[in-house]
């Protein structure tokens, strides 16, 4: 498997689905060891001397900058690409670019890109020693915000064999509901359902080993983890809402529907949160709500998800 070198380690990390508990287990335990005992994230020599290239060709504000900060934590150089001013403008192709960068010795690459397998396609074509990360491809896969997700619920909640889970909102354009879905699958969740309109939902969903429901007041019922989603405008092609506020009133997490959950539900939503979309203002900065904490674990995550890919190349040298 691409994501894997002749080793068996993982070199590159492009999608949570066929990975294993144990390489979950191994970067979930490993960002743990990056907090200090008072909370807050340690500073390491690991990626010192290594050059970290994050290519983003789409918006980004919370997986850049967390990319960027895990890099420094490691003491790893940081390359941040300006796409609107790269040669990627004048017509340079994606793999060019990286070839570019792999001269000037950049060993990690952190893509985020509007293009489904755009990632799997640079790293069909890298060098033995350079590491791929997926931040985010089309509608595809975003593996970081899965493994910082799946975090947060084990830190606050234990193990994933005693929750359910409910995604809620647009499943259909989400790359982070694949891949939490696969990694709540991979880590043994209770159940995992899927809540949101039929439009905004795969047709095959069921096939990914999820419970479906149309009614958020009945899919809410007994739900141990709320995740939240927000609306993927940009990703549809055509209308597939009800118009006006009608979205929020069937779909939208309030506290009204939030105790139809078990009490103390935890909630997480990947942002950025459209606050009266799809929750109420009230609810995203409840107790209930570890938004934040999302974000600050996000920075550990990745410095585990780093740290661990240069470590595995290093090894198949």
């Amino acid at each position: 498997m691409l994501q894997f070198n002749k080793q068996k380690r993982l070199k590159h990390l492009l999608t949570i689905d066929g990975l294993k508990k144990e390489h979950l287990i191994e970067i979930l335990d490993r960002a743990e060891t990056f907090f200090s005992p008072n909370g807050e994230i340690i500073q390491t020599d690991m990626l010192q001397g290594k050059t970290v290239a994050n290519l983003f060709f789409e918006a980004s504000t919370r997986t850049r900058s967390t990319f960027e900060l895990a890099a420094k934590k490691l003491s790893a150089s940081v390359l941040n690409l300006d796409i609107s001013h790269s040669s990627t403008s004048k017509g340079e192709s994606l793999r060019d670019t990286v070839r570019n960068l792999e001269a000037m010795q950049c060993q990690l690459f952190v893509i985020r890109h509007a293009t489904s397998g755009a990632t799997h396609f640079v790293a069909q074509h890298v060098n033995p020693n350079v590491s791929i990360i997926n931040a985010g491809d089309g509608c595809h896969a975003h593996p970081t915000q899965a493994l910082l997700d799946m975090f947060t619920i084990r830190k606050h909640r234990g193990e994933f064999h005693k929750l359910n889970v409910a995604i809620v909102g647009d499943i259909l354009h989400s790359r982070v509901a694949r891949s939490q879905i696969h990694a709540l699958n991979i880590l043994g969740a209770g159940e995992i359902r899927v809540i949101g309109p039929k439009t905004l939902l795969p047709s095959h969903a069921e096939q990914l080993g999820v419970h479906v429901f149309h009614d958020l007041r009945q899919g809410l019922q007994g739900v141990d983890v709320i995740m939240m989603l927000r609306l993927q405008l940009e990703r549809m092609q055509r209308a597939l809402l009800p118009k006006g506020g009608a979205y929020y009133r069937q779909y939208g997490l309030t506290s009204e529907t939030l105790r139809l959950a078990n009490k103390d539900a935890l909630i997480i939503h990947p942002g950025p949160i459209n606050r009266g979309v799809e929750i109420e203002s009230d609810i995203a900065d409840s107790p209930n709500a570890v938004i934040l904490d999302q974000v600050t674990n996000g920075i550990a995550v990745r410095m585990a998800v780093m740290s661990l890919l240069v470590e595995n190349a290093k090894k198949s040298l």
